[in-house]
């Protein structure tokens, strides 16, 4: 059996394709967590955050991104670029709260008492994940949702423009800001946190 082109994989991924969705972070999840150790070198943030936490978290930030269609991914290389920037930006975030509580690090869970994860999302992170997509498009509007779902289909931004008017860049940008909206008003922000 072949392996899918990597247009076929995000398309697949963009429909809500579990297997889809697995094989991608089998194959990109290594590079995250590379990352994730590569920006951890302090060893006080090495007892705060667990590279399978942080990459979790990167993980279901792009799903649901994705699944609305907000990235052009063209090649490896855009995803892997994508991956690496939101990851960064989880570490970054987390310091910051992380040294803005002014937390006692020692009194931080240890590693053994925390429980291990899986790199396949569980039964229950997928239903998660599902119900959360629906209640984010519930809460756009019509035209954002054709846009969400045009994208979520493959189509690219110039198709979707000649088909429901505007330009490329506006209707990238009103999906974009939709997203963004719907995200604050659900408190996905807060609950992407670490």
């Amino acid at each position: 059996m072949t392996e899918p082109s990597f247009s076929e994989l995000i398309a697949r991924v963009r429909a809500g394709d579990e297997a889809a969705a697995t094989d991608l972070v089998r194959r990109y999840e290594p590079e995250i967590r590379r990352e994730v150790r590569f920006l951890l070198r302090d060893p006080f943030l090495r007892r705060s955050f667990d590279s399978m936490d942080i990459c979790q978290s990167v993980m279901g930030s792009f799903f649901l991104r994705a699944a609305l269609g907000e990235y052009d991914l063209d090649r490896p290389e855009d995803l892997i670029r994508l991956l690496i920037s939101m990851t960064r930006n989880k570490v970054v975030d987390a310091t910051r709260r992380q040294r803005a509580q002014r937390r006692d690090h020692r009194r931080a869970t240890s590693i053994e008492a925390m429980e291990v994860q899986s790199s396949t999302p569980s039964p229950s992170k997928v239903i998660e994940h599902r119900e959360l997509l629906s209640t984010l498009r519930g809460k756009l509007n019509d035209e954002e949702r054709q846009l969400a779902d045009l994208r979520a289909q493959g189509r690219e931004w110039a198709d979707i423009a000649a088909e429901v008017g505007g330009t490329a860049d506006a209707r990238r940008k009103q999906l974009s800001r939709a997203v963004e909206r719907v995200s604050r008003e659900l408190g996905l922000d807060e609950l992407d946190e670490l």
